[in-house]
């Protein structure tokens, strides 16, 4: 069976545009859309007595929105399974625990309520951080989220070979069709130096080559396995952050990787490169678990 790609909705613009890239997502992989409204109506309001005419209204207003989405994704892509519903629980954990067994979780740039200062909401933010899936952030403009550029942007990190997340933007890259851009950045410390800097005797086109090297060993089994894949490698001197929002402004999708540790360190290491994608990216961002 399937695991179904779970998307979070909450009534909110932000989420009714994950709504849209979610359905279009599962519907490319053939895999069923789940939709969960979570929130702690009941510490708040109370359960209606056993058996009584009437519903909290925040139960029935969750109800509402999980139907709403429901039925705009159903219209949208009416050959997708799709069902949804309604937890009373936290909604980061709520999310969490559905991604367990979910091929990817999916939210909105921002929730309702969200205080104007967070660029990225409280919920998205947590489950990006601390998912065992890969989570996609539905951001950017309407073009980013149609996939009307059909380009991916890939962020290589300075692993010994190809990366889940790697692996993933190939997936995707054959799944839509669309050319895969690598981009590795580099930068020349000042005063920096090392044996290969010795050895070359020029830190700047050493640093180049280390990052050349770099890129060649990410993309060298993924190219293999995907023939039909367009791939462009680019090696970026500067901060990745900087590399990466601009190869990001004419892309459908950025995916990055995020280190994942064991016991008390799962999930606390997203990364400034991917809290910087997650807040300001001009296109939906993907972040994959890395197991370290």
């Amino acid at each position: 069976m399937e695991l179904p790609l779970v998307v979070g909705v909450d009534g909110s613009h932000h989420s009714l545009q994950a709504v849209d890239w979610a359905v279009d997502e599962a519907a490319r992989y053939g895999v069923p859309l789940r939709l969960v409204h979570a929130s702690l109506w009941e510490r708040y309001e109370g359960i209606a007595p056993a058996g009584g005419p009437e519903r909290p209204w925040e139960q029935a207003r969750a109800e509402e929105i999980v139907a709403s989405a429901a039925e705009r994704a159903h219209r949208h892509r009416p050959d997708v399974k799709i069902s949804a519903e309604v937890l009373p629980e936290d909604p980061a954990a709520a999310l969490l625990r559905a991604g367990l067994d979910a091929s990817g979780l999916v939210t909105g740039s921002r929730g309702r309520g969200e205080l104007a200062g967070l660029l990225l909401g409280s919920v998205g933010l947590a489950v990006a951080a601390r998912a065992s899936c890969p989570v996609t952030v539905v951001r950017g403009g309407e073009p980013n989220r149609r996939g009307a550029f059909g380009r991916i942007v890939l962020g290589v990190r300075g692993a010994a070979g190809p990366s889940a997340a790697t692996r993933f933007a190939f997936r995707e890259a054959a799944a839509r069709g669309s050319v895969l851009e690598a981009v590795r950045a580099w930068r020349c410390p000042a005063g920096e130096m090392t044996d290969d800097l010795l050895m070359n005797g020029d830190p700047v086109r050493a640093h180049w080559a280390r990052a050349e090297r770099t890129l060649d060993n990410a993309l060298r089994t993924p190219r293999r396995d995907h023939p039909e894949v367009t791939v462009h490698g680019e090696t970026a001197e500067g901060t990745a952050r900087k590399a990466l929002l601009h190869a990001a402004a004419t892309a459908d999708l950025l995916v990055l990787g995020a280190r994942r540790g064991h016991g008390h360190t799962v999930g606390l290491q997203l990364g400034r490169i991917a809290h910087a994608a997650l807040h300001h990216a001009p296109c939906p961002v993907v972040i994959v678990p890395e197991r370290v």
